[in-house]
């Protein structure tokens, strides 16, 4: 786990007697470098966090700059001037900050991942060959970019007490085909390994459905 560099920016609203700022951090990601604001308020008085990256999922660790060491005064100087001097910097910093805001905006905020585009490639033909079970010998020609296998109900019906309902999912992308457990009670399974996300499958690729072993089988079309 990583520790990430905070930047602590204070945006200010200034007044003829007073300054009221409200501090702000700038953190990175660790692992995709994406920047977020984030509210010094968030860390509800803890030295410490640890946030996951809305744009690549990494979990990573930031600290509080409160909790930060203060640094010592100088030598002979008093309380009272330490006091006015700091009110002074911070007067000098905050309009410094409304100014550099106001010549450079944040970055627009990412509104999430793009669609993915599903469809059956042309010129292909995709099929699903049933290699063992109950339903050996079958064969089940992929029509739509989006099938569902399982006991009933699905697309490709499988006479296997074994398996779920609605038990998996194949899914055609642009350049990819993938298979996906759809919560099942007995799991579905690629090159013997469970699934817990989707899995992406090539041409000749076997998967598990309860006692069923299916493959892929991707062609070009003459």
């Amino acid at each position: 786990m990583s520790t990430r560099r905070i930047v602590r920016e204070p945006s200010a609203l200034l007044s003829s007697r007073h300054v009221f700022a409200r501090f702000s951090l700038i953190i990175e990601c660790t692992s995709c470098q994406s920047r977020y604001q984030y509210d010094e308020d968030r860390f509800e008085r803890k030295p410490a966090k640890k946030i996951k990256c809305a744009k690549c999922g990494t979990i990573f660790e930031i600290h509080n700059p409160a909790f930060a060491p203060k640094p010592a005064s100088p030598v002979g100087e008093s309380a009272g001037e330490s006091t006015a001097l700091r009110r002074s910097e911070t007067r000098t910093r905050a309009v410094e900050m409304q100014e550099a805001t106001a010549e450079a905006p944040l970055p627009e905020r990412d509104t999430g991942p793009k669609p993915i585009v599903t469809q059956l490639p042309p010129g292909r033909r995709i099929s699903i060959a049933i290699l063992a079970g109950p339903d050996a010998g079958s064969m089940f020609r992929v029509e739509k970019p989006r099938i569902t296998i399982g006991r009933s109900g699905a697309d490709l019906t499988i006479n296997d007490t074994e398996a779920s309902r609605q038990h998996a999912a194949i899914e055609v992308r642009e350049d990819s085909i993938t298979v996906e457990d759809l919560k099942s009670t007995n799991g579905t399974t690629v090159n013997g390994e469970k699934l817990t996300q989707p899995a992406e499958l090539q041409d000749k690729s076997e998967f598990q459905i309860g006692s069923t072993t299916l493959m892929l089988i991707v062609t070009e079309e003459g």
